[in-house]
């Protein structure tokens, strides 16, 4: 008798305690972090996706985002110099003489909080840089815009956003007719 009675109260207290640890998941939520202006700063890694009509390239950049301003080391020009220069001996002839081309974007960012999210609103700057062709150095500048905002997600610590070649100019006169290229960043991750 002695002993059922232990097992009785040991089943009791057993089932007392499991009750009592599985209310306190029942409260359980997730709080994200909320983001501050400051967390869009760091260097980043993110996957370039470049499309052009029906032609699309894919590759890894980097970049760093500091104050307002994003800066690309070795801006994506490659799109870019093949639009210019249709034939392609001479055009990877040109890309391997022009090197890495430097590009700062400008941005304002405002937090939005209730999708904890950092807004960034692009200032594009035009990108102008030289292509060697034929013993010859062209004068290439082109017009960036970016229709979207940016984004930096709080939940994921990513950054997302989109810009547009719209027009080319070489030595002064525009390219005609032309087909847009679009620079997208689907997510990018700090370093």
């Amino acid at each position: 008798m002695k002993k059922l009675t232990v097992l009785k109260s040991l089943i009791v207290g057993l089932t007392v305690f499991l009750g009592l640890s599985l209310t306190s998941c029942n409260d359980d939520r997730y709080e994200p972090t909320p983001v501050k202006l400051e967390d869009v700063n760091g260097n980043y890694k993110a996957r370039l996706v470049t499309s052009q009509g029906s032609k699309f390239n894919e590759k890894i950049i980097e970049f760093k985002a500091k104050d307002t301003i994003i800066t690309f080391k070795d801006f994506p020009v490659r799109e870019i110099v093949k639009t210019i220069i249709t034939d392609p001996v001479k055009a990877d002839t040109a890309l391997a003489h022009i090197g890495k081309v430097e590009y700062t974007l400008n941005y304002q960012s405002k937090i939005n909080s209730g999708q904890n999210v950092v807004e960034l609103s692009f200032e594009p700057k035009t990108l102008a840089f030289q292509i060697p062709v034929d013993g010859v150095v062209k004068n290439a500048v082109v017009k960036l815009v970016a229709k979207q905002k940016g984004f930096f997600i709080g939940y994921d610590w990513s950054l997302r956003f989109g810009l547009e070649a719209e027009k080319i100019t070489v030595d002064g006169l525009e390219l005609t007719p032309y087909q847009t290229i679009k620079y997208d960043v689907p997510i990018s991750v700090k370093n």
